[in-house]
């Protein structure tokens, strides 16, 4: 399969200068020109996804350099595609203006047409490595995000199936949470939280009865009334969960304990101070758990259980209007009101199976977002500013590229090995195994020279060794030379370790 040709947007008002880029990238790149600012913004607006790079002249009519910049910033745009500023303009100050904007890097004219191909590749090789790697840790971000709320699913449906329910109720309580944040954050600031906490709340809604599981059986699906003495029992179940979740060892500290614990202990509080465990009244019940409390009463009034029918939608509305199963809070009252009409669809058209991808998001972004951990901030800045840098210097030379780290095992393949060799762009090798990945013995049998290559042992002296070595392209048995540079921690140095390795293939004409 060929891979599609990257996209580059040449901004100039001078035709001929737009002509010379285009003639010297055009073997490699899709080119598109703007003769001005407003014609780039119009262009990036339309191709935001397509653009690989943009390659920027300072001085312009109608908006110039600096402009455009400041509208990417605006839009986002900066943070996806990447701009290098051409200009004969070279005063410090625009220089440093545009580098504050964001500008990936400058090259003054007139320049020499082989530094301009070099900066280009490294500039969208860059991006592109810098994209497949935020990638791989959002996934990873992803299945462990996943697998926790999975795992408080699984504890909360067993709670349900043993008390007779349906087994969706977890999932309805999650959904209606969800929607009442929604409303209440858009109609009003007062209490603390914010879009962050919405899928942190919505997980830890999943908690809410827990603490029936300490509940015994009789007492738990009694079909009818309870006595004075076993609905004592039954409103234990707050202060049994409490209790649990403070035994829990570690993450005291963390926002969904802390919502967890709230939800738990006081979604049986009632507005009026009538509710239990501890008579709170108003807005001293915790806002996360008055609104698990009103989702969890419309849904135990329109769901069947072992001691009623259901009720229709809109008598359980009449009914949590007329104070018939406890008082409320008149604003998520109103919520309730505002989203009634969405929650009948949502609830019957709900897939668990996104909801997932929903808790996963909320948490990504909050991370992407979080002003709260400067130091972290900053060394991730430097990581990618060093990762910038070694590729800026990257020589670029035809052949193949390929590294590869010792922990965890990760190879990675450069677009064009990929498409040779006939392999994955990233390959995980588990307990130093890779096995057949590829499912094709030609690219498996490259896959495991490779792999030998790597686990080669050089001295620790971080210089690179040369290897002869044949592979299979294009179906022929092709004699190639490896450069081999691995990377060694040496700070202990009776026993260095390996920590990664960077190579280079050249095909032998």
């Amino acid at each position: 399969m060929v891979e599609k040709r990257p996209l580059i947007l040449i901004v100039d008002d001078v035709a001929l200068n737009r002509a010379l880029l285009s003639d010297i990238l055009s073997d490699k790149y899709n080119i598109i020109e703007a003769e001005n600012g407003n014609e780039a913004l119009l262009l990036l607006r339309e191709k935001t996804s397509e653009i690989s790079l943009v390659l920027l002249d300072m001085v312009m009519p109608e908006k110039d350099g600096l402009e455009v910049l400041a509208i990417m910033n605006k839009n986002g745009w900066i943070n996806e595609i990447p701009v290098i500023m051409i200009s004969a303009e070279n005063a410090h100050a625009l220089i440093e203006g545009a580098y504050m904007l964001g500008v990936t890097d400058f090259i003054a004219r007139p320049f020499d047409e082989m530094v301009l191909k070099n900066r280009v590749n490294n500039t969208i090789r860059l991006y592109k490595k810098q994209k497949s790697l935020s990638d791989l840790v959002l996934n990873q971000i992803y299945e462990k995000t996943r697998n926790n709320s999975m795992m408080v699913t699984m504890l909360s449906h067993i709670v349900e199936f043993r008390n007779g329910e349906s087994g969706m109720h977890v999932l309805h309580i999650n959904t209606i949470t969800e929607m009442l944040l929604r409303e209440l954050l858009h109609r009003t600031k007062k209490y603390q939280i914010n879009r962050n906490d919405i899928g942190i709340i919505c997980t830890a809604s999943s908690m809410h009865d827990i603490g029936k599981i300490t509940i015994p059986d009789e007492i738990l699906n009694k079909p009818g009334k309870l006595t004075p003495e076993e609905f004592n029992i039954m409103k234990g179940h707050t202060i049994n969960c409490a209790q649990m979740l403070n035994a829990v060892p570690v993450g005291n500290d963390e926002p969904l304990m802390k919502y967890a614990y709230e939800i738990c202990r006081w979604h049986h509080e009632r507005w009026d101070g009538r509710g239990y465990p501890d008579g709170l009244k108003g807005d001293e019940i915790p806002i996360a758990a008055q609104i698990v409390s009103i989702a969890d009463v419309y849904d135990a009034l329109t769901s069947e259980r072992c001691y009623k029918h259901a009720f229709s939608h809109e008598k359980a509305l009449e009914m949590i209007h007329n104070n018939e199963c406890g008082v409320f809070n008149p604003v998520l009252i109103e919520c309730l009101d505002a989203i009634a009409d969405k929650l009948v669809v949502s609830l019957q058209t709900f897939d668990w199976s996104k909801q997932a991808d929903k808790d996963f998001f909320y948490i990504a972004d909050a991370m992407m977002n979080d002003h709260k951990y400067p130091i972290y901030n900053q060394a991730f800045r430097q990581f990618i500013d060093e990762r910038k840098k070694s590729h800026f210097y990257e020589s670029m030379i035809n052949g193949i590229l390929f590294e590869y780290t010792y922990s965890p095992s990760v190879i990675k393949l450069s677009p064009k090995a990929s498409q040779l060799l006939g392999l994955p762009k990233t390959i995980v090798d588990e307990d130093g195994n890779i096995g057949s990945l590829a499912h094709d013995a030609t690219a498996d049998e490259n896959l495991l020279k490779i792999r030998k290559i790597l686990h080669r042992k050089t001295a620790p002296k971080d210089k690179p060794v040369l290897i002869k070595q044949t592979f299979n392209i294009d179906g022929k048995s092709t004699p190639c030379t490896v450069r081999l540079l691995q990377i060694w921690n040496q700070s202990t140095k009776e026993n260095p370790v390996l920590e990664s390795a960077y190579g280079h293939i050249d095909i032998l004409h």
